[in-house]
C-alpha cells in the first residue's frame, strides 16, 4: 500500500517506503505456536476425556485457535499499517487503521543520524535509527528498521540534496543525485574511496 501521492508536495518524491522488520511479529507467532503445542499435548494425553458434550482435545484446540488469532491479528494489523517513508523532503512515520497518527521530520532539520545493532539484530538484518533534529522534535527513535545502516546512508544522501536545493533558491537538482551520493557512500564504506576522494567526488556532485 503505497503512500498517497495526494499527500506529497508538487516536487516531492518517495525514495523509500517500508514496514518495520518482520521480527516484531515473532512474539505473537511464538505465543500462537505455544498454544498449538499445548493443544497437541492435550490431544495426546487426554484422549477422549469429555468436558460436557465435547472432548477435552476439542476444547483445547478451539481455545488455541481463538486465543492464537486474538494474540496474532492485532500485532499483524499494527505492523501492516505502520509505515516509514523517506521522501526528497522529509521522513514520515504513519500509524493506525481507523485512528491515524504520524510524525514528520523535514530533512533540512536533521543534524545527525545514528544507528545501532546488537549481534542478533545484525544477524537478522534490523536495528534502531536515532534521528537528532532541530526544533521541537529533538530526538526521534525509529525501532526495528530493516538494514538501518543503509537507511542512515539514504537519509544523509537525501538531506544533502534537500539542503542543496534550498540553498540554491530552487535551482534544479538532478533526480538521481541521492542515488549517486548513495553509491559514493557505499564505495567509501567499502574502502574503495579514500576520505579525500570521497569528499572531492561528493563536492563535485553537489556543485553540478
Amino acid at each position: 500500500m503505497a503512500y498517497p501521492q495526494r499527500l506529497l508536495t508538487d516536487d516531492e518524491e518517495v525514495l523509500r517506503e517500508f514496514h518495520a522488520h518482520w521480527r516484531v511479529l515473532l512474539p505473537p507467532i511464538g505465543i500462537a505456536l505455544g498454544l498449538v503445542v499445548v493443544a497437541s499435548l492435550v490431544t495426546a494425553f487426554a484422549g477422549t476425556t469429555m468436558v460436557g458434550a465435547v472432548t477435552l482435545p476439542t476444547v483445547a484446540w478451539v481455545v488455541a485457535v481463538v486465543v492464537g488469532i486474538a494474540v496474532f491479528v492485532r500485532p499483524a494489523i499494527t505492523w501492516w499499517y505502520t509505515r516509514h517513508i523517506l521522501t526528497t523532503e522529509r521522513i514520515i512515520v504513519r500509524h493506525g487503521v481507523v485512528s491515524r497518527s504520524g510524525v514528520e521530520i523535514p530533512l533540512e532539520n536533521i543534524n545527525n543520524v545514528h544507528f545501532n545493532q546488537s549481534l542478533v539484530e545484525r544477524m537478522l538484518g534490523y536495528g534502531d535509527v536515532l534521528l537528532e533534529s532541530a526544533g521541537a522534535t529533538g530526538q526521534s527513535r525509529l525501532a526495528d528498521i530493516p538494514d538501518p545502516e543503509q537507511f542512515q546512508s539514504q537519509i544523509y544522501a537525501a538531506r544533502e540534496t534537500r539542503v542543496l536545493a534550498l540553498e540554491s533558491g530552487g535551482r534544479s537538482v538532478p533526480r538521481d543525485l541521492p542515488a549517486q551520493l548513495q553509491t559514493l557512500s557505499d564505495l567509501h564504506d567499502a574502502g574503495k574511496l579514500s576520505d579525500a576522494d570521497f569528499e572531492t567526488q561528493k563536492r563535485r556532485l553537489l556543485d553540478t
